[in-house]
């Protein structure tokens, strides 16, 4: 690379606008002299020296000092004779003339923890086999299903022994399982490099490697290759919002606050015990945007789950209120939002099928607005307001749902103000919270029986979904990092047939264009029962562009049968059932194991229609006889007004040396003679007649739902 090229790389790093730095700074192959090695470069600029040292020298700190850049603050030096999986760190050496060991910023490997040592490792040597599914994806707006699978790869399965899974071993088990199962997504927590395995993989080091825990960067592409080849998109989990103080990651790089805000009070997460990056600086622009376009292009990434929104946003956030201001007296950080709708908007640009995911639990507007309308420019956001109200509800002794019918119907007074994400992520199966079986009430059938309506609730809600791996098994446990998930559940009949369900109920969320055509609006969606608190019976219907492909959702969430229940569905006619959670096949209580399908009235839309033109005929006769009597009735009253004025003028001027004109009296007395008057009849025209000969009576199994499918008119003989 060119002396000019290289200054133009440093150039656009500092000024915020170098979205691949990872291909400039860190170690990369070079030729130089006529000899093959490795460049290095590093941005520190408040560092007095920095040296590279590591496996190929016996780790001796003060061999290979590095160049420093004054205009650019990067340091640079070319190695030769460095071999791929060669172990480096750099040693800093800080304003206060300590000399600090660090990691490389831009590294692609790392060492295995406690190990903090950069790899060298190959570049751009992976063949990749997912051109088909490339070519085919969708922009990430258009009308698609999305059913995301959230994983955590240390403890989705392990070895006998309790070893991780590589990345690898689970590419020949995690493909053919997310498909049959019926999603189409996978979210992986973190693979970011990070230190702590409690931490999740949240508090990251590495922004530019996949972690080793797993094994090598080619290897997690082989992952999302299989997973591709089997149509399964992956959504990678980044944290922007902040970092660890581990002294050798990114904390006090240069022996100042280099990535970080320098004032503690902006620049520090208390309860997480973490730095806040300081998104005033261009240079943390460069690093972060080219962080996220690394994931989507370099490991063709199909989306950004993009942890933590809410404490961007605000810059006193988990802090005393109105602690930190911004510059106009709000708590907004605004640089933050500025970030956001940068990367969101580069990367919309750049990969129009990427999905931008915010993990985001306040209020603030426009999330999912692009930053040309004033948004961050998001494609999605997590519900979180949602996935409360629904958890909390659920959770609820059946005897109390009636008293808190509403906690579900809320959500849609704003479902479509965003474009949602329903989770029920991994954060609500851990810290006391219990698992998503162990909060439903009752004996171990009711809790299945209501999570099977949970379940069908958030398949039937408008947005895009999402689950915690392990909720398909009906874990009682709450999740552990530390450990696989309990597999060994599956050979139980309750918890095998649960398992089947959630298959089926995902199957039916991909083949059926009502669940996911028309999510962002009302067109898509019609409630048919809202009311009925005292049975907490629920019924909704969803829409796609076809009569046909409409469904009805109708749930009963006490342990009682209801019989006889009337319920107006949207259309006349012929409705298959197509899942029916009280099932004997889903260890149901086989209340309605024989129930295929239903039937409204027999009357044809033929039939209504010359029965509501008959009716309206015969109103409007009598409406034309009525409107005859009631212009009589007004002019007569006319006549009567005009007698009344001129008594009340005559009444006026009785004794009066200043006589009142008529018009004046007319006006002292406007009031009464204005509103004495006959009514005029508003309505010209019946409402349409169509609702009633939709009608159904049907019998409602205990906490069940029943989903149902139009198949066209009625069957008349």
């Amino acid at each position: 690379m060119g002396g000019e090229k290289l200054m133009d790389q440093a150039y656009l790093f500092n000024i915020g606008e170098n979205f691949e730095s990872y291909n400039f700074l860190g170690a990369h192959k070079s030729r130089e002299n006529d000899q093959d090695g490795y460049n290095f470069r590093v941005w520190a600029p408040n560092a007095q020296q920095v040296t590279v040292f590591g496996s190929f020298n016996g780790w001796n700190k003060f061999e290979y000092f590095m160049h420093k850049d004054w205009a650019t603050g990067i340091f640079s030096l070319f190695i030769p004779n460095l071999a791929p999986w060669t172990r480096y760190k750099y040693c800093v050496q800080q304003q206060n003339g300590n000399w600090v060991d660090k990691s490389d910023p831009f590294g692609f490997h790392f060492e295995e923890r406690p190990g903090t040592a950069t790899i060298l490792s190959g570049e751009d040597d992976y063949q990749w086999n997912d051109a088909d599914f490339c070519k085919n994806r969708k922009d990430a707006l258009a009308a698609q299903p999305l059913n995301i699978y959230e994983l955590n790869i240390g403890s989705w399965m392990k070895h006998w022994d309790g070893n991780f899974y590589s990345y690898r071993d689970l590419a020949q088990r995690l493909p053919e399982y997310v498909q049959e199962m019926g999603y189409n997504a996978v979210e992986f927590m973190p693979v970011t490099e990070y230190p702590l395995d409690a931490s999740w993989g949240y508090q990251v080091t590495g922004y530019f490697a996949a972690t080793s825990r797993y094994g090598t960067p080619n290897d997690l592409k082989y992952l999302v290759d299989c997973l591709h080849q089997k149509g399964i998109k992956v959504i990678f989990d980044w944290v922007p919002a902040h970092f660890p103080k581990n002294e050798v990651g990114l904390a006090r790089f240069d022996g100042t606050p280099q990535f970080e805000y320098a004032d503690a009070l902006k620049g520090e997460q208390p309860s997480w015990g973490t730095y806040i990056f300081d998104f005033a600086k261009r240079e943390v622009h460069s690093f972060l945007i080219s962080s996220a376009n690394f994931w989507i292009k370099e490991f063709h990434g199909d989306g950004i789950r993009v942890d933590a929104v809410s404490a961007m946003l605000y810059l006193d956030f988990d802090k005393p209120n109105g602690s930190v201001r911004n510059i106009y007296g709000g708590n907004e950080n605004l640089e933050a939002i500025e970030f956001l709708r940068r990367v969101n908007s580069i990367l919309r640009d750049r990969y129009p099928y990427c999905l931008l995911i915010a993990e985001e639990s306040t209020a603030y507007p426009g999330i999912t607005k692009s930053a040309q309308e004033g948004g961050l420019g998001f494609t999605h956001k997590w519900n979180m307001g949602w996935m409360h109200d629904t958890l909390d509800y659920y959770s609820l002794d059946y005897l109390y749902r009636v008293y808190h019918y509403h906690m579900l119907t809320f959500s849609l007074t704003y479902a479509f103000s965003e474009n949602f994400v329903l989770p029920f992520s991994h954060d609500e199966v851990v810290h006391g919270k219990k698992s998503i079986l162990g909060r439903q009430q009752g004996d171990l059938w009711r809790q299945m029986a209501s999570v099977r309506s949970l379940y069908a609730w958030q398949i039937g809600h408008p947005g895009a979904k999402l689950n915690f791996m392990g909720y398909e098994l009906g874990q009682f446990a709450e999740w552990n990092f530390n450990e696989q998930l309990d597999w060994h559940l599956l050979q139980y009949e309750h918890h095998a047939k649960l398992h089947n369900y959630i298959r089926c109920l995902n199957h039916i969320y991909l083949n059926e264009p009502a669940l996911w055509t028309k999510e962002h609006d009302w067109s898509g969606f019609k409630w048919l029962q809202v009311n009925d608190a005292k049975n907490s019976v629920y019924a909704y219907a969803r829409f796609a562009n076809k009569k046909e492909d409409t469904l009805v959702f109708i749930f009963n969430n006490t342990p009682a049968v209801l019989e006889h229940y009337k319920l107006e569905l949207p259309y006349y006619g012929q409705y298959d059932v197509i899942l029916n959670s009280d099932d004997s096949e889903w260890f149901g209580s086989q209340n309605l194991d024989d129930f295929k399908s239903l039937q409204t009235s027999t009357l044809t839309e033929d039939i209504a229609a010359k029965d509501y033109a008959q009716t309206k005929k015969e109103f409007d006769k009598k409406l034309a006889k009525f409107s005859k009597e009631h212009a009589k009735m007004q002019k007569s009253l006319a006549t009567l007004k005009e007698e009344y004025l001129e008594l009340l003028h005559e009444q006026a001027n009785y004794g009066r040396l200043l006589p009142m004109s008529l018009d004046e009296v007319k006006n002292l007395h406007y009031p009464e003679l204005k509103y004495y008057n006959l009514p005029d009849l508003a309505m010209s025209e019946l409402q349409e007649l169509t609702a009633p000969y939709a009608s159904t009576e049907l019998t409602l199994p205990p906490l069940s739902v029943l989903i149902l499918k139009y198949k066209g008119e009625a069957k008349t003989d």
